[in-house]
């Protein structure tokens, strides 16, 4: 294949990687609305969605491994390449994230835990996950290095909310909805929990940004 389109299969590649990439972006903003409005209709567009997500998924997967097979990449451009099939996997499985959530929203009886701010954590992912995906359009490894630093944060929210719904079990007396109760705090715990892994995925990228443009494993774990 002529040099000039080979490069225009990577370009390409980077395209689809960050369309993929807004795809699931949306869906998970859709799925934290749900969190506020428990509307049924929603929640069932965010599972839907999951399903044009994973198509889009195994069809850049295949991409990938045609440029690996055909094209055989070296040095920087094998690090690109390699580096974007793994962030398509990390998309994917914030996907997956996205139609838990909005499965957890719909479940739950009530917001029994108002003093947890579950949109803010949500939304510290959310920033995390966009702004890890500019780094690789940019091809910025500070970028992503910062975006990955703000992990610990999201951290701390998530620890703090954990926390809180313990200590409201504790004082809570139970009665004839104790199973309620307890199934609700587990949604908020796993609701959190869930949260708490769409920023660990948005660090995943931002070590894959730093490997591909820097060579660099320093953020890989």
């Amino acid at each position: 294949m002529p040099r000039e389109n080979y490069q225009q299969e990577l370009e390409a590649l980077r395209g689809d990687v960050l369309a993929m990439g807004e795809m699931v972006r949306r869906n998970y903003d859709d799925a934290l609305r749900t969190l506020d409005t428990k509307d049924d209709d929603l929640g069932a567009s965010v599972r839907d969605a999951d399903k044009a997500i994973n198509d889009r998924y195994l069809r850049l997967e295949g991409a990938c491994i045609d440029l690996f097979a055909l094209q055989q990449p070296i040095a920087g451009d094998l690090r690109f390449v390699a580096a974007s099939f793994k962030i398509l996997t990390d998309l994917e499985r914030v996907g997956d994230l996205a139609t838990n959530v909005a499965d957890y929203a719909l479940d739950a009886a009530r917001n029994r835990y108002p003093e947890v701010d579950i949109r803010h954590i949500g939304d510290q992912a959310q920033e995390m996950l966009v702004d890890a995906l500019s780094a690789y359009a940019d091809g910025d490894a500070e970028a992503a290095r910062e975006v990955a630093a703000r992990d610990d944060e999201v951290d701390r929210l998530c620890e703090t909310a954990t926390e809180t719904v313990f200590e409201a079990l504790l004082r809570t007396e139970y009665g004839d909805d104790t199973e309620a109760i307890l199934a609700d705090a587990r949604r908020l715990l796993l609701t959190v929990r869930d949260l708490e892994r769409v920023a660990d995925h948005a660090v995943n990228i931002c070590a894959r940004v730093v490997y591909m443009v820097e060579h660099d494993d320093e953020l890989i774990y």
